[in-house]
């Protein structure tokens, strides 16, 4: 049975910390899935980690919904939450309803995410008040990438600060169900989630939020170069996958691959016929 909003609300209010992670394929997203992860992300990090793009901006709509579509085949617990990409609530709330709705009825996710506080709060009101689950996403925003000068650390400065604070405020307010908190330091994201109700989720935010979410690739060593300072490599997948190849490469090449256990045989009356 898919865990729902109510579940993850349920895990804030009893202490228990929330785990998620992004996904982008069928495959991948039936691992993290079978592992208990109960919230996957399809993050417009896609555009980055799946497209090659050098930002999250070039990521479109109909590329996210048909990754979602992908996550969603292969996860039965998990609750399944699509960013919504740049440009796409940004013009007018009747547009990024019908966009919201996409991620939903043709998506089949159980939930979208939008960057932004105050300056999204409408939109994201009018959203959960036609019966669509809204994550906040505040501090670094990756869609605004250009106006910020960077991925740079937000919060570190009392009028920065205070603007993370009244964003944070302001999603809570207009009915998120949960918010990610993104590279802020550790004791601004502690206040935000001493001061909201609703589930932080932090990234780069330190211990003190009510979960954390990662981009699978960075934990699992499949990042080229180095990962975000918020992020740890559990495992080094890169070098296991380009030892493997090259085995694999080697095999066929001197013409050890592939062997009798890996081919098909016929009886040699049925060859001598032919």
């Amino acid at each position: 049975m898919r865990i729902t909003i109510n579940t993850i609300k349920r895990m804030c209010m009893e202490g228990e910390k929330i785990v998620m992670l992004t996904a982008y394929d069928y495959l991948t997203a039936l691992l993290v899935d079978n592992a208990g992860v109960p919230m996957i992300l399809v993050g417009d990090s896609l555009a980055m980690m799946v497209l090659g793009y050098e930002t999250t901006l070039p990521v479109t709509l109909d590329e996210m919904v048909h990754h979602t579509r992908a996550v969603v085949r292969g996860t039965a617990r998990a609750l399944i939450v699509s960013d919504m990409p740049f440009m796409t609530y940004h013009i007018n709330i009747a547009t990024a309803l019908e966009n919201a709705a996409r991620f939903i009825q043709h998506g089949g996710a159980q939930a979208v995410k939008l960057e932004g506080g105050i300056t999204t709060a409408k939109t994201i009101k009018r959203i959960v008040d036609c019966g669509i689950p809204v994550m906040g996403h505040i501090g670094l925003t990756p869609q605004s990438v250009h106006q910020l000068g960077g991925f740079k650390v937000q919060g570190k400065t009392t009028h920065s600060a205070r603007q993370v604070l009244n964003d944070a405020m302001a999603v809570e307010e207009a009915g998120a169900f949960a918010i990610v908190l993104e590279c802020i330091p550790s004791p601004l994201a502690q206040l935000i989630s001493e001061r909201l109700s609703i589930p932080t989720i932090g990234i780069g935010a330190g211990p003190h939020c009510d979960g954390q979410v990662q981009v699978l690739s960075d934990i699992l060593g499949l990042s080229p170069g180095s990962v975000p300072r918020h992020a740890k490599r559990y495992t080094d997948l890169a070098q296991e996958i380009t030892t493997a190849v090259t085995a694999y490469i080697n095999d066929v090449k001197g013409g050890t691959f592939p062997d009798a256990d890996h081919s098909t045989m016929i009886d040699q009356s049925l060859l001598a016929e032919l």
